[in-house]
């Protein structure tokens, strides 16, 4: 993000340049559909990912999570926007000491030890720079951009657009509520005072795993637009991944990043929506330092158990207890054929937890896969589409990325397994208790 956008002008500019964008390809997309004028879906993808790719702001994430929700949009145009990369240039000093000062006092400087004048990471939202406190602990700011409030209704409003114009093309999934979910979670990114308490909560959810490690939150030195936490230090993934090469040691990276995201779900309903690579860092030991709790989301316990219910409904063929889990989702309306091709979907997505053996998540190079879901496409268009549940979008978001990172190790694991050390004995009304407990020793209510 520019400085530009930290003024009025600079905000106008930036809008015209996104709805001049999205303007010139919804006048493309006219053409073909009306005109006869031939459009290439390529050519599309790349419009649209040029449209979208300027920001360096909330719509690029946004644009960069649905491109790992499978069918939420066409192939070329997941493809096209996995490419969209998260890191923004950082903002310069002047803006870190108006930030700082506003948050902090104007004698914010002396709070610290050391405070970095370059950020040592930059993203959609906010940057970091690295400090030190007076006992000579390392912490880690996280300063907000200006005026992302503002950003971030004019960039939804903007995927909005986006949004009916891909529903008139292809009818197979109905992006409302997608939208509404994709917003009230942007909303609490926005929320730096929520986010600590996110962080609170993961560190209590997550203090019996050894292999796991959360910042902690350091109060006195937070305000609304800037959160400091103490500092973890470990290594990028794709950096770790270079340097050990031996299979033993990237599937203990892997077990350490299942346990991260799915026992927070399993026994509080909790998941940790966005496991970007810059979410997280591996350590030596191959432990996992979990940072950034702006995306998260809670589950009612029913839907949990839903989850578990279909995993058992796609493994004893149980058509019954099926179309009782996609109801406790949220799934309205379900046909016969709508249940059929739901149920492609779902023994796709289980496949690595049926098989009680050693193997890679994803097997035949996604080749399969991606036959696969062209399908489900193809069955949802003709049946006139269906309008996937809010619940679904981060759920599947933390299922896609996760997937990714597991092929990146080249992890083999007994999935089937690690998946039953979570489920085995679960119960709700103690799924219940759990996360009401430790919501409120953080100040958190949950939300659906």
């Amino acid at each position: 993000m520019a400085d530009e956008d930290s003024t009025i002008g600079g905000r106008a500019r930036r809008y015209v340049r996104v709805g001049t964008s999205v303007g010139g390809f919804a006048a493309r997309l006219a053409g073909e559909r009306y005109l006869g004028l031939r459009y290439d879906k390529l050519e599309q993808a790349q419009d649209l990912k040029a449209a979208l790719g300027g920001l360096k702001g909330p719509l690029m994430k946004v644009a960069q999570i649905l491109s790992t929700i499978p069918n939420a949009l066409p192939g070329d145009y997941a493809t096209e926007l996995a490419e969209l990369q998260s890191h923004a240039p950082a903002m310069g000093w002047p803006f870190v000491r108006r930030r700082m000062a506003n948050e902090l006092g104007p004698d914010w400087q002396s709070k610290f030890a050391d405070f970095s004048r370059e950020a040592i990471a930059a993203a959609s939202l906010g940057q970091v720079h690295r400090a030190t406190d007076h006992s000579g602990h390392l912490l880690a700011c996280k300063l907000q951009y200006p005026d992302m409030a503002s950003v971030v209704e004019a960039d939804l409003r903007q995927l909005s657009l986006v949004f009916n114009l891909y529903r008139r093309y292809d009818k197979a999934i109905d992006p409302s509520e997608i939208h509404k979910e994709l917003s009230a979670r942007l909303h609490e990114e926005l929320d730096y005072r929520r986010e600590a308490r996110h962080m609170s909560l993961y560190g209590k959810m997550l203090a019996s795993e050894p292999d796991v490690h959360v910042p902690e939150v350091v109060e006195n030195l937070c305000g609304d637009r800037l959160l400091t936490m103490t500092w973890l230090e470990g290594a990028p993934l794709l950096e770790y991944i270079a340097s050990h090469m031996i299979a033993e040691d990237r599937n203990r990276v892997a077990l350490n990043m299942f346990r991260a995201w799915y026992v927070p779900l399993y026994d509080y309903g909790v998941i940790h929506g966005d496991p970007h690579l810059g979410n997280y860092t591996v350590r030596a030991d191959g432990s996992v330092n979990l940072m950034d709790f702006g995306c998260i989301r809670a589950f009612r316990p029913s839907f949990v158990r839903g989850v578990i219910d279909l995993y058992k409904a796609i493994r004893d063929d149980d058509q019954a207890l099926a179309v009782y889990a996609y109801e406790t989702w949220g799934f309205k309306n379900l046909s016969r054929e709508v249940i059929d091709i739901l149920n492609l979907w779902a023994r796709f997505v289980y496949a690595p937890l049926l098989e009680d053996r050693v193997r890679p998540i994803q097997e035949h190079n996604g080749k399969i896969g991606g036959e696969v879901i062209g399908n489900i496409r193809r069955e949802l268009s003709r049946i006139g589409g269906v309008t996937p549940p809010p619940e679904f979008v981060l759920m599947d978001r933390a299922a896609i990325g996760l997937g990714s990172v597991f092929t990146h190790l080249k992890a083999e694991i007994n999935w089937h397994r690690m998946f039953h050390d979570l489920i085995d004995g679960f119960d709700e009304a103690v799924l219940e208790r759990s996360q009401a407990a430790a919501f409120a020793e953080v100040g958190l209510t949950p939300v659906f």
